[in-house]
């Protein structure tokens, strides 16, 4: 009998939470495929049907997280009104939300995380694009809205709110303060500064800033043969040393 989307959904999601349950409780390395598919109630072979590896599991469960987030953000009442840093500040929160119940396990997968860098890599980060789709949106609605000076960078730096976010979980683990009061208040200076910079047109300015310095410097090394043979120099040497 053919399954339905829905009801893979709800098989897939019935999966992560059984695996953040075992693992939260065992362990990593401890819980294993079989049981977390007798826990989630599904034979021993389908949970690789939906989940390879436990890894996979683990990337599943904040591209769930942010995907949820992300309906949730847009549901608040008043959404429409809302500026960007309120925008920005509701996504944050209802992440930290979500993940509350789950630290935990947060914890676990973010150690996890840190033994292999390359997994958080941005083109794999969970969540990654539609995060990234998300943010744009909110850059340009507050663009058109002049909310905010045009920006060249919208594409990039939606792109790098991912690692903002990871970067914000991986210090509200550590939180060690009252109803973790240190995290509110970091959020709320690092995108004031962020918004402020967006709204005085500083980020156009700062890269304009650096191509003038960069196109400087080239010119001058360019005029200069003896000292781009010995760039070029190190260059090579350095290339054929990292071989």
């Amino acid at each position: 009998m053919k399954t339905s989307k829905s009801q893979q959904e709800q098989t897939r999601r019935t999966l992560i939470r059984a695996a953040v349950e075992l693992i939260t409780e065992k362990g990593y390395d401890a819980a294993t495929m079989k049981q977390i598919a007798r826990m989630a109630g599904v034979g021993d072979a389908t949970i690789y049907k939906y989940f390879p590896t436990k890894e996979k599991i683990l990337f599943a469960y904040y591209e769930l997280a942010i995907e949820v987030t992300l309906e949730l953000t847009e549901e608040t009442p008043g959404w429409e009104s809302f500026t960007l840093q309120e925008r920005l500040q509701r996504l944050v929160d209802g992440l930290l939300e979500l993940l509350l119940a789950d630290r935990e396990f947060v914890e676990i997968s973010r150690g996890l995380f840190g033994k292999s860098p390359l997994l958080m890599m941005r083109d794999h980060m969970p969540g990654q694009q539609s995060l990234k789709q998300a943010i744009l949106q909110y850059l340009q609605h507050a663009e058109d809205s002049q909310e905010i000076a045009p920006c060249d960078f919208k594409n990039m730096i939606s792109g790098l709110f991912g690692d903002y976010l990871f970067a914000v979980i991986a210090y509200w683990l550590k939180d060690k303060s009252d109803e973790f009061a240190d995290t509110t208040q970091l959020v709320d200076m690092t995108l004031a500064i962020f918004v402020t910079a967006l709204q005085s047109g500083l980020i156009n300015k700062l890269s304009e800033l650096f191509s003038f310095m960069l196109r400087n410097q080239l010119s001058r090394v360019m005029q200069n043969s003896s000292g781009l043979l010995g760039m070029l120099k190190l260059m090579r040497t350095g290339m054929e040393s990292a071989k």
